[in-house]
């Protein structure tokens, strides 16, 4: 019997890295897709020592390019026949204080983030939709759901998809589509590293201080991050699943968080990341 086929995007590292090896564990053939292919190398190790190398095709996909998408999209199914899951896993976290940020430095978040998972996914659902199955994987964030300081741009960016899954979610259930949201919290990867660093203040500026403490934070959530492997067979386990809810909060107290943010009065909310952030 074939394997049925998954493509992915993001896998130079992190979390598409570990999904891209547990889902050819799990009997896939997967497609693992990066912007940048001279980043493959720790990719290709996993997938040898994995022995998982027949299983798994390393190739170039830079979502915010439209006319790729369609390439690769079309390039896949004239070689499979078809795309059974899409996780649309690529993206950053842009880190800046809002009143700073230049607007192209927005826009380019959005490209990565949002409109090139739409671009894609678009690609992707008049097949699943033939075939009347398929599952589509978003990455979102506990950003998704709260917007922290300094990461307006990531926050943004990952409340528009989760918007976007709603809507998707309604709309594809006639066709026997499934999407799932994954919402992890804080875990080893260098997303937090890498979009806090970029982080461009001066001495002048009314943000300044605020840096120093960010950076404290950032310091305390990789010392208490979790395996991130989870989050991988956390999206297996939504794959498999025959009637998967619409989202998966990943993490150590994240469902709590989620629901109190819907419970407690903001004001609290806003007491408690003044407490550690901006005072």
């Amino acid at each position: 019997m074939d394997r049925p086929i998954c493509f992915i995007t993001g896998t130079s590292s992190g979390f598409g890295l570990l999904t891209t090896i547990e889902m050819a564990k799990e009997g896939y053939t997967v497609i693992a897709t990066m912007r940048n292919l001279q980043k493959k190398t720790l990719l290709v190790e996993e997938i040898e020592r994995a022995g998982l190398s027949e299983f798994i095709h390393i190739i170039q996909l830079d979502v915010t390019n439209h006319n790729s998408i369609k390439e690769v999209i079309q390039t896949t199914i004239e070689k499979y026949d078809r795309i059974d899951v899409l996780i649309n896993n690529a993206g950053y976290a842009f880190g800046s204080f809002i009143e700073e940020m230049k607007m192209e430095e927005l826009r380019e978040q959005f490209e990565t983030n949002f409109f090139g998972l739409v671009a894609l996914t678009k690609e992707v659902i008049p097949h699943m939709r033939q075939s009347r199955n398929g599952t589509i994987v978003n990455m979102s964030s506990i950003s998704g759901h709260f917007g922290f300081p300094a990461l307006g741009a990531y926050a943004s960016s990952k409340f528009a998809v989760e918007g976007f899954s709603e809507s998707l979610r309604f709309e594809l259930l006639p066709f026997g589509i499934k999407v799932v949201l994954i919402e992890p919290g804080s875990y080893r990867t260098d997303i937090w590293t890498k979009g806090f660093s970029g982080i461009k203040v001066n001495e002048t500026s009314p943000y300044a201080a605020y840096k120093s403490k960010m950076f404290q934070v950032v310091e305390h959530i990789e010392e208490n991050a979790q395996n991130p492997l989870e989050v991988a067979e956390t999206i297996v386990q939504a794959v498999k699943n025959p009637n998967p809810p619409l989202r998966y909060p990943v993490g150590r107290a994240i469902k709590t968080q989620i629901k109190w943010k819907n419970i407690i009065p903001w004001k609290w909310l806003e007491k408690q990341v003044s407490k550690k952030i901006l005072k």
